[in-house]
């Protein structure tokens, strides 16, 4: 097991424990010096659960909370969950089973209610929301936002960061403001899938060498992840657990030492107010 001599945490990753490869990734992970994984359930659908309640929602929770206890088990650190509504799911409601954007907007809200119970409880670090990177109507739009705004407020009263699943932008700033608005400071807003650079929210950096290196050289906070969706259908996607530590070292041994001090150890306790080094038990 390689150690790369600081904490390694990849932002945001999915783990199947059922059909994908599961807490195999997480050993990979490890074993070219990671040490920390936040942990983001799967879209519903994907677990085969097509919600009727925001109570349905729960058994996609629980699954995401039982593997990352199994990955804390392995990981020189720890694991944490940050669970809630995929914001594709809008789509699914309205084109697929014939709710109107408010009734779908609703659910989804509905289900962020159960994400946020098990932030009350201790259980998950944080909450997932956002709306769709992809063309929609502005009925869609507009419901998606509220159901974003509503992520907000949760945030708010939990003081719990809040990740975004959004369209490709390098400035989210009235997105920020409208967290602001609610109570929830900017930088506990995370945009993830970001680039290397992000007016608004705390960039959550794919992690290939052109973003990172922008992100190192712009002195600002930032994380990095690799949205790995251990999806036995799309082997490649999007990047493989093993790409965080080699990114890792790749920086180190580019003389980028302060990056990664900001993207493994300041930005996740900024944000998350994780220990990162203090978690860190071997």
């Amino acid at each position: 097991m390689e150690d790369l001599g600081t904490p390694v945490l990849d932002n945001h990753l999915h783990l199947d424990p059922v059909r994908g490869r599961g807490l195999d990734a997480v050993r990979d992970f490890v074993h070219l010096g990671g040490t920390h994984l936040l942990v983001v359930n799967k879209p519903s659908w994907h677990l085969g659960v097509e919600p009727e309640s925001g109570a349905d929602f729960r058994p996609v929770f629980e699954t995401t909370c039982d593997v990352v206890r199994e990955a804390s088990e392995i990981l020189p650190g720890r694991a944490w969950p940050v669970l809630g509504v995929h914001p594709g799911l809008v789509s699914r409601l309205v084109d697929e089973r014939d709710f109107s954007p408010e009734e779908a907007s609703e659910l989804m809200r509905a289900g962020l209610d159960q994400a946020a119970e098990f932030v009350r409880a201790g259980d998950a670090l944080a909450v997932k929301s956002g709306r769709p990177h992809y063309e929609v109507t502005d009925a869609v739009w507009d419901a998606s936002n509220e159901v974003m705004k509503h992520a907000f407020e949760l945030g708010a009263d939990l003081d719990c960061a809040v990740q975004l699943h959004t369209e490709a932008a390098d400035d989210l700033t009235e997105v920020a403001g409208w967290a602001e608005d609610r109570g929830l400071p900017s930088h506990q807003v995370v945009k993830h899938y970001a680039g290397g650079t992000l007016a608004g929210p705390t960039p959550s950096v794919m992690s290939e060498k052109d973003r990172l290196a922008v992100a190192a050289d712009s002195g600002e906070p930032f994380l990095m992840e690799t949205d790995f969706v251990d999806d036995p259908d799309r082997p490649g996607a999007v990047l493989g657990p093993k790409t965080v530590p080699r990114r890792v070292r790749w920086l180190l041994d580019d003389e980028r030492g302060d990056a990664v001090e900001r993207a493994h150890v300041e930005t996740p306790k900024r944000v998350y107010g994780i220990d990162t080094r203090a978690t860190l038990s071997r």
